[in-house]
């Protein structure tokens, strides 16, 4: 499936611009003219990532940002400025937890790779919250097994580092044990 880019801009040409140095990856681009129209398409669709502008009537790219970060954390965030004011940026950086800025006027291949960049960014992320999960279970299921059976987590090694396994009906427990989870998670 396309990633989805949103691209927020109150200037239509910036937009077709925008959508055009795009139109050749393999992205899905939805555009809104401002910050209210951006939320509304968030709101019901699954965005990726969103490429705003700073500086539009009624809300600032950096308060959409912000919005975003809020509500949609896993959303990745850039700001796109024309006129660059470090308090701007620094607010988006601070309250939208942006991922990078562009200046217009922009260089295509940069705002590609940085949207690339971007969405790599948001994958690598998902994957590492899915190994926290998968950690977290794990030591649940080893706090379980040392309290049916304590000590046995603790290992002994011989002097060549191999584990050493004092009573073989021990291992069959375990193997049982283990094996309960295994069906658990077919079940």
């Amino acid at each position: 499936m396309a990633a989805r880019v949103l691209l927020v801009d109150d200037e239509p040409q910036i937009l077709k611009a925008l959508t055009r140095a795009l139109q050749d990856e393999d992205f899905e681009i939805l555009s809104a003219a401002g910050g209210e129209e951006a939320l509304g398409l968030i709101r019901k669709e699954s965005i990726d990532v969103v490429v705003s502008d700073e500086n539009m009537p009624g809300m600032a790219g950096g308060e959409l940002l912000s919005i975003v970060c809020r509500e949609y954390p896993d959303t990745i965030r850039i700001l796109l400025t024309g006129q660059p004011s470090f308090e701007a940026v620094a607010r988006a950086v601070n309250q939208g937890e942006i991922y990078r800025f562009l200046t217009k006027p922009w260089n295509d291949t940069d705002l590609v790779i940085t949207i690339k960049q971007a969405l790599q960014r948001r994958a690598l992320l998902s994957q590492n919250r899915e190994l926290l999960q998968k950690v977290r279970e794990q030591s649940i299921t080893l706090q379980e097994l040392e309290r049916q059976n304590p000590g046995i987590t603790k290992l002994q090694r011989d002097e060549d580092g191999a584990i050493v396994v004092d009573d073989v009906d021990d291992l069959a427990e375990i193997d049982k044990y283990l094996a309960s989870f295994d069906t658990d998670e077919q079940g």
